[in-house]
């Protein structure tokens, strides 16, 4: 039989191990892919501190992937209907078994919320085998979605990685149009990207509150108009940095993606009267935080809308822009770090310092 090396999360708040798990036999219409890069981010962090509900502990990190197909048993087709083939380079769309049959589904068109589905990495357990990014080889299930990248460097599209699908989602929810001034709170891999997805939608400007420093340098190298370290600044400085740069009025558009329940507060204060907030970093369970209804929400005449995650189109959208050489050059500009399978521990630590801008997991090395 032959065994496969992976990273294995055995429960919360303890380091992650290295394994030998057995290579699977294949179920019809299923492939294994041989990774090349596996990502690491604030989600895997706030795993291994116990932040998410219903993980099935042990697990195998590692939600967003790339590599090439090694096995294919059966038909394994692409959005349009073409075959892949064994050696083809792909990506795998993280989220799996959304059911297309449901109330959320059907009615609500909201297939983040579909209550059937599962997460590669995070809600699949190592009773499911090989499904998680952060090993030599991933199982990918029947009914997985692969998406081709024909780019070139693996790293290329990695760059991106989950946060680009994330930001998508969140600056579509925002309604960024030409000429907007948005103001992205946190500048974490979610906030770079909607530095850069903000931009590309057409916002005139983009103005970035986060830290530490070394991310406030990549916001500006992406596209920031304007930075502040939040560290050095109380809200009422904050809030009066971001008025000396709109006119007094407050950012078009607010978008929260720094996962501080605090930030959710601070975004609506920081917004002009009948602008937009968008929230997409409170993923994770931080605590609660209170407001004003009347100054805050209800008197600014605010829209305030919630984003959950991604679905298949923003991640097919996320890889043909990391595929085009021109739209892909802002991520370019970021600064990549790949740790090896053996030093997983120290890629979380990194990650959940805030001392890398994005890590990945090379079980090459």
């Amino acid at each position: 039989m032959s065994m496969v090396l992976a990273v294995v999360m055995p429960k919360p708040d303890v380091p992650v191990e290295l394994r030998e798990i057995p290579e699977p036999v294949l179920e019809p219409n299923s492939a294994l892919l041989g990774v090349e890069l596996s990502e690491v981010c604030g989600t895997d962090v706030h795993l291994q501190q116990g932040r998410l509900a219903d993980v099935p502990y042990p697990i195998i990190p590692g939600h967003v992937s790339i590599g090439r197909l090694e096995k294919i048993r059966g038909e394994l087709l692409d959005v349009h209907g073409q075959p892949f083939a064994e050696g083809d380079r792909v990506t795998f769309l993280d989220v799996h078994k959304t059911c297309n049959a449901c109330w959320h589904c059907l009615v609500a068109k909201a297939s983040t919320r579909c209550p059937h589905r599962k997460v590669y990495g995070i809600t699949y357990g190592l009773d499911d085998g090989l499904t998680g990014g952060w090993a030599q080889k991933v199982y990918l299930k029947p009914g997985t979605r692969c998406i081709r990248f024909d780019a070139g460097d693996p790293a290329a599209f990695m760059a991106g990685g989950c946060a680009l699908p994330t930001a998508l989602h969140a600056v579509q929810r925002a309604e960024v149009s030409i000429g907007d001034t948005v103001l992205v709170l946190g500048s974490g891999p979610v906030g770079l990207s909607c530095i850069i997805c903000a931009a590309m939608q057409g916002a005139l400007r983009v103005l970035c509150i986060g830290a530490p420093q070394n991310r406030l340098e990549a916001a500006e190298t992406v596209g920031a108009a304007a930075t502040l370290d939040f560290e050095k600044h109380d809200e009422e400085s904050r809030r009066q940095w971001v008025l000396d740069h709109t006119q007094g009025r407050g950012a078009d558009i607010t978008i929260e993606a720094s996962g501080a329940p605090a930030a959710v507060v601070q975004a609506m204060r920081f917004t002009r009267d009948a602008g937009r907030v968008v929230i997409v970093g409170q993923y994770t369970d931080h605590g609660e935080v209170s407001f004003n209804p009347h100054l805050d929400l209800n008197k600014k005449h605010l829209d305030v809308r919630g984003c959950w995650g991604s679905d298949f189109s923003h991640f097919y959208l996320g890889v043909q822009i990391m595929s085009d050489a021109v739209r892909s050059d802002p991520w370019k500009r970021l600064r990549l770090q790949s740790f090896g399978l053996s030093e997983a521990n120290e890629a979380l630590d990194r990650v959940a310092s805030g001392g890398v801008i994005k890590a990945l997991i090379d079980p090459s090395m």
